[in-house]
């Protein structure tokens, strides 16, 4: 079973993965939600970062331990350890940043000092509006970069908003984010379920179509360990280590760049009605 998709470790496991993997105990776990503007999902305590949860992002929390909770992200099923600070309770957002990037204010005021930068992809609860700016319980946000979570955006926009993002190895944030965090945060603004990474991307989005066929936009492109989505017929969107960066780039030179550099290209996907 896929470590990154099942809520078990060698202390606790899920209620529902009782008699399929073996733990001490066996829980249903607690609701939360990220408490912070960007927290690391790491593959142990303290260890390396898989990804990256948003301010508002839910999660089942199975275990609690020496300052680190175990959780599974509702969003995509990604399981990780945060640091236990990191949450608070479980609430019902209504809106969600759509801005690659905005900042929280005490006061409906962008003169006074932010309380914290936000993300696209971030979860809030809107509770009244002043002027330009929508009221959470933290504070205020600029309500022309929030959409309600019933919205939907065309992918290539909202994949086009990050370039320039410096690249970050499991990162999913407006400050930081790697190939398979831009797909997903492409799909999930035009309502398309979407894992957290390229191997699970290539095996579960769309259907397959063969290498040489037309390419259309928001088409998804797959090599070992990297993935990018196709602008439109002749240019890729992708956030690239060879670039550092989210960038759009020529899809021959892409191709053929990648191809000396690393891999050949592996498979393509294409998602129905986008």
């Amino acid at each position: 079973m896929d470590r990154r998709l099942t809520a078990a470790n060698t202390r606790v496991a899920a209620a529902a993965l009782k008699g399929l993997v073996e733990a001490e105990r066996y829980v249903e776990g607690e609701a939360a939600c990220v408490s912070v503007a960007v927290v690391d999902l790491c593959s142990a305590p303290a260890g390396a970062r898989d990804r990256q949860l948003l301010l508002g992002a839910r999660v089942v929390v199975y275990e609690r331990q020496a300052g680190w909770a175990y959780v599974q992200a509702a969003k995509d099923g990604y399981v990780g350890y945060l640091p236990e600070e990191a949450l608070g309770p479980a609430f019902s957002p209504t809106h969600r940043v759509t801005a690659r990037a905005t900042h929280l204010y005490p006061e409906a005021n962008f003169k006074t000092r932010e309380r914290m930068a936000l993300s696209h992809g971030t979860r809030l609860e809107v509770i009244g509006q002043e002027g330009r700016f929508a009221q959470t319980p933290l504070g205020f946000v600029p309500h022309h970069h929030l959409v309600t979570l019933d919205a939907r955006e065309p992918p290539i926009d909202v994949a086009r908003r990050f370039l320039g993002t410096p690249y970050l190895w499991g990162g999913n944030s407006g400050s930081g984010i790697d190939c398979s965090g831009l797909v997903q945060a492409a799909l999930w603004a035009a309502g398309v379920g979407c894992p957290g990474d390229s191997d699970l991307q290539e095996t579960t989005i769309g259907a397959a179509v063969a290498l040489d066929d037309e390419v259309r936009p928001a088409d998804l492109f797959f090599w070992k360990g990297h993935v990018a989505m196709a602008q439109d017929s002749q240019t890729l969107l992708h956030a690239t280590a060879h670039f550092m960066a989210v960038v759009e780039e020529p899809l021959a030179e892409a191709l053929a760049r990648i191809e000396r550099d690393d891999s050949p290209l592996r498979s393509r996907r294409r998602i129905a009605g986008l």
